[in-house]
């Protein structure tokens, strides 16, 4: 989107023109601009010209409204995978623009190549693969309602997501073809099957760090100096002890009178819009090289010789989506599918075929499966539901009056207890919280911010009262700062002596390795190298590259 912002010497001249409009210079000023208009477009005008081009694939644009889809599409999966952590924050728009600019870009490109290369999708396949996706489905079968609902939700019609399906199903092809090309010349193979073919057989010794380990004495000096110049190592983090006071909906429920649940459900009775649902079946049949009507006849004409109608869809109706279901579309309550099938179905007998129903979709049969009437719910089938309801309703109100008077009251207070007095609250502790990890509530990285703020932290006050998910407020002050510091040495003894240990071992394995070596090379048999130093000494008879019996270091 562009802003456009007029200076005030712009604004002032256009006033003067506005003011002497009828003078000879305004009117030559405001013919040029007509003339511009009619050519150019006012577009030219405001935007410099140029169009909404963000980038060009090989002669093909990729526009800017087609990148804003995008990017609102990686926005939202971005939200949808971060749930209940979703920070607005970590959205960095020009990174997500940039990224799906370059996905943009990697899509013509893949698509130029299908193109040239005459790949296709039938619209079976699509219907196909849209039938099959868990997503739309509800019970293990398809759902239009929900196959709808879930394209809104991601910003997609119909036919946009089918465009977009297609296109990842010819990619695929494309992706499949290129993996199964062959590419390595005779040389090559050849050259590979005699490098996966190879086998060699060879001896080895292992040496054992944990002899070097044991015997290895760790001294306090070397302690001593181990801790002195690796300080670093065990600084503690820095780390608050808090008091706080905490508020939740739990903490204002109240029983409910049975007379307020009855006029809820009264209440709720009269606003219920009951209607009945169908459950339909169809068979879809579209113009082709045998006519419709025939194609009608003979399905009709099986129909009354007794077969099923679910086998006779899965044989003639042309929607991939419901023609392995037997045809089945689902419920619907009247609203779900075409005017022409809502009106057909509320005719309908269940169990009735119709007659043939045109949409625009081409020619439908239609049989409706089960016709449930609606019911009102019982009191009792509404009870728990009208209770919560009411009970969650009163408290919020508590809550959110309770809240509000906290907010003056430990605005106010050097410290939590008179809010807590004031309120009838328990103040609460919270010891060793860090600016990074925290237990319970404190794993709510706002509420860690706001410990280590500088209101708060700093000037040892009160913090605000921090509303957080699932109708929850805290406040919380500082009752003590630890700042970093260095764990006393016997703390970290037993650290160090694994430490010294450890690096002590693995440079006696690497000398022993070394001089091992320097033998073997001077002729000195592996066998007697192990007898020597008590090794023991293994063959690996045949080993492949792929199979390797020994045990990577």
């Amino acid at each position: 989107m562009r802003f456009f912002c007029f200076s005030d010497t712009v604004t002032a001249m256009l006033q003067d023109i506005r003011s002497n409009v009828q003078g000879t210079a305004a009117k030559i000023i405001v013919g040029l601009i007509v003339i511009s208009f009619s050519i150019f477009g006012i577009e030219s005008i405001l935007l410099g010209g140029g169009g909404d081009t963000v980038a060009e694939v090989n002669g093909e644009e990729i526009g800017a409204r087609e990148l804003q889809q995008a990017v609102s599409m990686q926005t939202r999966n971005l939200i949808a995978m971060m749930g209940q952590n979703y920070d607005p924050a970590l959205l960095d728009e020009s990174r997500i623009r940039n990224q799906a600019l370059q996905g943009l870009i990697g899509r013509k490109v893949m698509m130029q190549s299908v193109e040239a290369l005459g790949l296709t999708v039938s619209e079976a396949e699509i219907g196909r693969q849209v039938g099959a996706m868990e997503q739309f489905r509800i019970d293990g079968k398809f759902d239009p309602e929900l196959y709808k609902r879930a394209l809104s939700d991601r910003g997609f019609t119909p036919g946009h997501f089918k465009q977009v399906l297609s296109g990842d199903i010819v990619q695929a092809q494309l992706r499949a073809g290129l993996a199964g090309s062959e590419f390595a010349t005779p040389a090559e193979l050849e050259l590979n099957a005699s490098i996966l073919g190879e086998l060699r057989d060879f001896r080895y010794l292992s040496i054992p760090g944990q002899a070097f380990a044991e015997g290895h004495t760790v001294t306090d000096e070397e302690i001593s100096a181990f801790y002195e110049d690796r300080q670093a190592q065990f600084m503690t983090e820095e780390s608050v002890d808090l008091e706080y006071l905490q508020l939740g909906l739990d903490d204002f429920r109240q029983p409910v009178a049975e007379e307020a649940i009855i006029e809820a459900y009264d209440s709720a009775l009269q606003d219920m819009q009951l209607t009945t649902e169908n459950r339909i079946s169809h068979i879809l049949l579209t113009e082709g090289k045998q006519g419709v009507a025939e194609r009608v006849a003979t399905i009709k004409s099986r129909l009354a010789q007794g077969e099923d109608f679910a086998l006779l869809a899965t044989e003639f109706s042309e929607d991939v989506g419901s023609a392995n279901r037997g045809g089945d579309l689902g419920y619907s309550s009247g609203d779900a599918f075409p005017e022409e099938i809502e009106t057909a179905v509320a005719a309908l007998e269940p169990g009735t075929v119709s007659a043939a129903v045109e949409t625009d979709a081409g020619t439908h049969l239609l049989l409706v499966t089960e016709r449930r009437d609606a019911r009102p719910p019982t009191l009792e089938e509404m009870r728990g539901q009208l209770q919560q309801s009411l009970q969650d309703e009163a408290a919020r109100a508590e809550l959110l009056r309770t809240v509000e008077t906290l907010r003056d009251l430990s605005f106010n207070a050097e410290d939590l207890a008179e809010p807590a007095s004031e309120l009838g609250l328990e103040i609460s502790s919270a010891m060793g919280i860090t600016r990074d990890t925290g237990a319970g509530i404190f794993d709510n990285a706002a509420l860690r911010d706001a410990a280590f703020s500088d209101e708060v932290l700093g000037a040892r006050h009160n913090s605000e009262v921090i509303d957080l998910a699932g109708e929850t407020f805290v406040t919380l002050r500082v009752k003590a700062h630890h700042e970093p510091s260095v764990r006393p040495l016997e703390e970290v003894r037993a650290d160090i002596v694994a430490a010294i240990t450890d690096e002590a071992a693995r440079a006696a394995v690497a000398r022993e390795a070394q001089d091992i070596i320097a033998r073997m090379e001077s002729g000195t048999a592996i066998d007697d190298i192990a007898s020597d130093r008590g090794y023991e000494w293994q063959v690996e008879l045949g080993a492949s590259r792929q199979a390797f019996a020994v045990s990577a270091p």
